[in-house]
């Protein structure tokens, strides 16, 4: 599982966990959803500024959305 994976996977899950759509997620970081969407199906790597949005808006550490969980 390649970097871009590993942040789909846990952008995904703790989104689900908070309850957002894409679409919120996407209002909360300034993106559109559909940015959200091509992050969270891995077609696109996000840059650090983008990983740092996201993180800002879930409350959590950037470091979360790129470590593999097993």
């Amino acid at each position: 599982m390649d970097l871009n994976e590993v942040m789909a996977a846990n952008l995904r899950r703790i989104r689900h966990g908070k309850k957002l759509t894409q679409e919120e997620l996407a209002h909360r970081t300034g993106l559109s959803a559909r940015h959200i969407g091509a992050i969270e199906r891995a077609e696109m790597s996000a840059t650090l500024t983008v990983l740092g949005q996201i993180s800002e808006a879930l409350g959590v550490g950037p470091a979360e959305l790129l470590t593999k969980s097993d």
